[in-house]
């Protein structure tokens, strides 16, 4: 059986200029059946050349993007931004998104993805919600239901309107961008995944966060299994 090439965006540290990326990743992409390389923050002349070397990718999570890339200043709230994974990964995105491979956003990802498509996110989310979203239990631990909707890609991957996820975030999307629509929400509004209104490509973001509970429940397994399936089908 062909194992694809996932390609999985590393964080940036600015005070030690050192990229970084957590296990949950790799083991998950290992384990069921790919073959995960990580990206580091190169330089956009290299996006192209990457790009054509994987044959799926994932955003992973991490910290805030420079609200400047959606026309706002910062507010209070914001935390710290890393300008060189900003460009790199905005601009991979841009590619991904008018390309044919899958591709899953997991939190910041998902907001990388909608920002790319002309979106924008809640610089942070305390100014629109009363409903904890950065949890206060192990990491693999469903902290807040979310209500799906049933006539979308995410439905068809999870097979459920309603699902209990974890949750880390201070910041979420707020206008969703060109060609990608909302199919996600918890009972607070805020929005939990987003995906292609193209139905030939396959994008989708979550706000939680999988990577930490694949091993554990069938939600956040199924995600990264239709993920290399996808890959694998396109790679073929």
């Amino acid at each position: 059986m062909i194992q694809p090439v996932i390609g999985i965006t590393a964080g940036f540290s600015n005070s030690n200029e050192k990229h970084y990326l957590t296990d949950y990743y790799v083991q998950a992409i290992e384990t069921l059946g790919g073959i995960p390389v990580i990206l580091p923050s190169v330089g956009i002349s290299l996006v192209e050349s990457l790009y054509e070397q994987v044959d799926g990718l994932i955003f992973s999570g991490g910290g805030d993007v420079d609200p400047g890339y959606f026309g706002q200043s910062p507010l209070k709230g914001i935390k710290e931004i890393t300008p060189l994974r900003d460009r790199f990964e905005l601009y991979l995105a841009k590619k991904a998104l008018n390309g044919k491979k899958p591709v899953l956003g997991i939190c910041r990802g998902m907001q990388v993805l909608n920002i790319s498509a002309g979106g924008n996110i809640y610089q942070d989310i305390g100014e629109v919600t009363r409903l904890e979203h950065d949890q206060k239990a192990p990491k693999w631990v469903p902290y807040h239901e979310i209500q799906i909707e049933n006539n979308s890609l995410l439905f068809n991957i999870i097979g459920k309107t309603k699902v209990k996820v974890n949750s880390f975030h201070h910041q979420s999307v707020k206008d969703v961008g060109l060609g990608l629509k909302k199919v996600a929400w918890t009972e607070d509004g805020l929005i939990e995944a987003i995906e292609s209104t193209n139905p030939e490509k396959l994008i989708l973001g979550v706000q939680w966060h999988p990577e930490c509970s694949w091993d554990r429940d069938n939600t956040s397994k199924s995600l990264f299994e239709f993920l290399i399936y996808m890959a694998r089908e396109r790679k073929e």
